[in-house]
């Protein structure tokens, strides 16, 4: 297997706004730690071209989405500061290939957190405040048909996020129970729970913290985690407009042109 190869077709894809077929199908063999090895690969070329990055994504926090794909744990990703789209700010969709959108919450950490070890504790500790946000998924790879090793090759199926403007401590959201609606062109098309992430959002971002000490990675003070979606992805076109709520924490919305 050529990790160059499938770093290389995924990254090419990618400034090209074009789909490729599954890297797993030619691939069959590829594992999880090949997958995450072609994805820094793709994230250090990225920071060689000048961008910096500020946070990561934390993805299949759901046991709906686990059992789709198969898989017991969740995923992640690496976010840049040229994936950031300002709230106001309306999102070119044509830079993008297939586009859906997620409501998630954002953590903004005050410390570092390095696995092993990390708690939940440690997570509320780290965390300065949470915000409302969306996250922008998008796949290089044909028609979203996807297996496990295919999205975190593909950094985790990262494209853009936005975080809302409304900071919230952390000490003040249920993080179970805290509510969230998404609707698109104004109509209500999915609700949830915090609950729905791992069973506490806090939950995921402790997991991450974890799993990345395994790549001698650290969450550090400053980064944004985007802590995993609470409902199904809504694909989005072009004039389309997503607003995110959640309960006693504001909303942000996302639009595209």
């Amino acid at each position: 297997m050529d990790r160059k190869k499938i770093a290389r077709d995924l990254f090419e894809a990618e400034k090209e706004c074009r789909q490729i077929a599954m890297p797993t199908a030619s691939n069959p063999d590829m594992t999880v730690e090949d997958a995450y090895a072609v994805q820094l690969e793709n994230v250090a070329k990225k920071v060689a071209a000048g961008e910096k990055i500020i946070g990561m994504k934390i993805g299949l926090t759901s046991k709906g989405m686990q059992n789709l794909l198969h898989v017991n744990e969740p995923d992640y990703g690496h976010l840049t500061d040229k994936m950031l789209v300002l709230e106001g700010e309306a999102c070119p969709i044509d830079e993008l290939i297939q586009p859906k959108v997620e409501g998630e919450l954002a953590f903004c950490l005050k410390k570092t957190l390095r696995g092993p070890g990390v708690t939940v504790a440690d997570v509320y500790n780290a965390t300065e405040y949470v915000v409302p946000a969306i996250e922008i998924v998008d796949s290089r790879i044909k028609d979203w048909k996807i297996t496990l090793p295919d999205t975190i090759a593909d950094d985790g199926s990262s494209a853009r996020f936005i975080i809302g403007g409304r900071m919230t401590p952390i000490a003040n959201v249920d993080m179970r129970l805290t509510g969230m609606t998404l609707e698109k062109n104004g109509e209500l098309v999915n609700s949830g729970t915090c609950a729905e992430v791992l069973g506490n959002p806090a939950a995921s971002v402790a997991w991450l913290a974890n799993k990345l000490s395994a790549f001698d990675i650290e969450l550090k003070e400053g980064n944004i985690v985007m802590a995993g979606a609470l409902t199904a992805a809504q694909p989005a076109a072009k004039g389309d407009s997503f607003t995110v709520s959640f309960y006693g924490m504001g909303s942000v919305t996302a639009k595209f042109k």
